[in-house]
């Protein structure tokens, strides 16, 4: 089996904890993580959980709820679509921020060990970029305090 498989049960089982132990078990030491409001990759671990841990709280929800239909939910995050071969995964999500809705892909890479070592987001519309952005900014503050 594709070491992307059981990556992504390790991604989605942490999500669904929220990540009680820390990102240690899915995140390669040197991870980078592509930002959709950056324009340089983060490298380390270290920065690529703070910015997951941080979208966790911005980008609210139940990531294991599914949507029959995308336009409509409950407005919390989830992943409707994903690809899954050798060591890539590419996966859609879609949420609420407040009254915007967002609608994003995570791509993620991962060795043959099956650590996390490129993690890239993407997102739109602008609108939604844009709130993401803020509400991250902020986040982000309150969390270096």
């Amino acid at each position: 089996m594709d070491p992307i498989h059981a990556t992504m049960t390790r991604w989605k089982e942490g999500m669904r904890a929220g990540f009680p132990d820390g990102y240690d078990a899915v995140l390669h030491e040197q991870c980078e993580f592509y930002s959709p409001v950056l324009f340089k990759p983060l490298k380390g671990r270290d920065m690529t959980a703070m910015y997951l841990a941080a979208a966790g709280n911005v980008l609210p929800g139940d990531e294991s709820k599914s949507s029959a239909d995308p336009s409509g939910g409950d407005g919390k995050f989830r992943y409707t679509k994903e690809v899954l071969d050798g060591h890539h995964a590419v996966l859609e999500f879609e949420t609420m921020v407040g009254d915007v809705s967002v609608n994003g892909v995570d791509i993620i890479t991962c060795d043959d060990d099956g650590m996390i070592t490129e993690f890239k987001v993407m997102l739109r519309p602008q609108r939604a970029v844009e709130t993401v952005r803020a509400s991250m900014a902020a986040m982000l503050e309150r969390m270096n305090g």
